[in-house]
C-alpha cells in the first residue's frame, strides 16, 4: 500500500469534509435521512449535563454517536460500557468525585447516569488540557496519560492540522470521526 505524505493526507481529509458538506447541501431535502443517520435521542439529558459541565451538547452527541451510535447497551471488547463507552474504573472514579456512591457495571447501561459521568469526565479532561477539544477527544479515547506523553515528547503537537500525527491509529481515527460527526450535528441540530 502506498504511503502518502502528511500534506496529501490533510488534503484528502479536507476534500472528504468538503464532499460531505456538498452532499448535505445537495441532499438538503433529505434532512430526515441525515437525522436518521445522525440521531439525537436523550436530548434533554444531554443538554442538561452538557450545560452543567460547560460542554457543547452537540459535541457530546458526536462523542456518543462515535462511541455507541446511541446504543445504551453497547459494550466494547475492551470493557467500555453504555452510551459514552465508559470504562468501569473511570466511571467509578467519576461517581466517587460526584459523591454518587458505588456504581456497578450494569448501572452504566442507564443512559442518564452514563451521560452524567461521561460529561463530567470530558469536563475533567477539558480542565486538564486547557479546553482544547482536539486534545480532549484524543485523551477520551487514548487515555490522558498517553496524550500527556505524546505532547511532552513532541510526538504530537495537539493541533488540528496534525491529527494525522497522533501515534495510536485508533485514536487518530476516533478524533477524525468524532469531529466529522460534530460538524454534522452542528448542521442538523444547531439552534438558530
Amino acid at each position: 500500500m502506498k504511503k502518502y505524505g502528511k500534506g496529501r493526507k490533510r488534503a484528502l481529509y479536507w476534500t472528504g469534509v468538503a464532499v460531505l458538506f456538498l452532499l448535505i447541501l445537495i441532499i438538503g431535502q433529505s434532512r430526515a435521512l441525515w437525522k436518521w443517520l445522525y440521531p439525537f435521542p436523550y436530548q434533554e439529558v444531554i443538554y442538561r449535563e452538557a450545560e452543567r459541565y460547560h460542554l457543547d451538547p452537540l459535541l457530546v452527541a458526536a462523542v456518543i454517536h462515535t462511541e455507541s451510535k446511541f446504543n445504551p447497551r453497547a459494550r466494547s471488547e475492551k470493557g467500555a460500557i453504555g452510551l459514552m463507552q465508559l470504562m468501569p474504573e473511570t466511571a467509578r472514579w467519576a461517581a466517587s468525585q460526584l459523591q454518587l456512591g458505588s456504581v456497578k457495571e450494569e448501572d452504566l447501561l442507564r443512559p442518564e447516569l452514563n451521560i452524567k459521568l461521561g460529561c463530567w469526565y470530558i469536563n475533567q479532561l477539558a480542565r486538564e488540557f486547557n479546553g482544547d477539544m482536539i486534545i480532549v477527544l484524543a485523551a477520551y479515547n487514548g487515555g490522558s496519560g498517553n496524550v500527556r506523553k505524546w505532547l511532552e515528547k513532541e510526538k504530537w503537537s495537539g493541533q488540528h492540522s496534525t491529527i494525522d500525527d497522533i501515534p495510536f491509529p485508533e485514536t487518530r481515527a476516533y478524533v477524525k470521526k468524532t469531529l466529522r460527526a460534530y460538524e454534522i450535528y452542528q448542521i442538523l441540530y444547531a439552534q438558530k
